[in-house]
């Protein structure tokens, strides 16, 4: 199997940071330096900087509740990197990126694969987030953002937004662009104070308190696997 597939399977590392390892390379396939595309089998000595990755080990999937503060990358020589606030004794890494100065739902797991399945862009998936503004949010607010906004020089997607209060609401999205909310907001002269992501796809925040992790339960796992078409050990 390709290279970035292999790594991914064993819980190092999702393909695209596979990619970029093999790219720099970091990565050997029986003493050779592998290059983008090698192909690597089950006892190949496959090796990142010089250490053997581990074997495949069993799937993880949590749900964390991230506080404001905390970064959403696995490099931990970064202050309040998620891998180190989490604590899992299996080495995981978040499924996209939530901003360090946002809270609520992000995925983390073991499983390069579903990395691609939940974040490619043509699956439209939905996320799901409560907003606080600065202003009070009006009607026209409401019209503007839900029919697309200009940000990074294109439109983006139609999304659903709800008024949950005065200066408050929620809002669906079917895509991830760079901090895409806030810009959003900022294009019609809001700032955002406080944004918080409920869910992804099928998988709800629900009561579950900030700072925590859990695991996907059996049905939640069955339901993303549907979804997805793509089966959740």
């Amino acid at each position: 199997m390709r290279i970035n597939k292999f790594i991914s399977e064993t819980g190092f590392c999702s393909r695209r940071e596979a990619d970029k390892l093999v790219a720099a390379g970091k990565v050997t396939i029986n003493g050779v330096v592998a290059e983008l595309g090698s192909q690597a089998e089950e006892g190949d000595d496959v090796r990142v900087l010089g250490k053997p990755i581990a074997e495949k080990s069993k799937h993880v999937y949590i749900v964390v509740n991230k506080p404001v503060g905390i970064t959403c990358t696995t490099e931990t020589h970064v202050p309040g990197n998620i891998v180190d606030f989490v604590n899992h004794r299996e080495r995981i890494f978040p499924i996209g990126r939530l901003d360090k100065d946002s809270e609520g739902l992000i995925l983390m797991t073991n499983d390069g694969d579903i990395v691609n399945q939940i974040l490619r862009s043509e699956g439209r998936h939905e996320k799901e987030y409560v907003v606080t503004v600065n202003r009070p949010v009006t009607p026209q607010f409401i019209q503007g953002m839900s029919s697309g906004v200009r940000i990074l020089g294109a439109m983006t997607l139609p999304c659903k937004i709800t008024k949950i209060g005065e200066r408050e609401f929620r809002i669906i999205l079917t895509e991830g662009k760079n901090r895409q909310i806030r810009r959003m907001c900022q294009a019609f002269g809001y700032e955002v104070r406080k944004l918080r992501r409920m869910r992804i796809m099928n998988i709800q925040l629900g009561s579950q308190k900030i700072g925590t992790w859990r695991d996907l339960s059996p049905q939640e796992k069955e339901e993303l696997g549907d979804m997805l078409q793509y089966k959740l050990d």
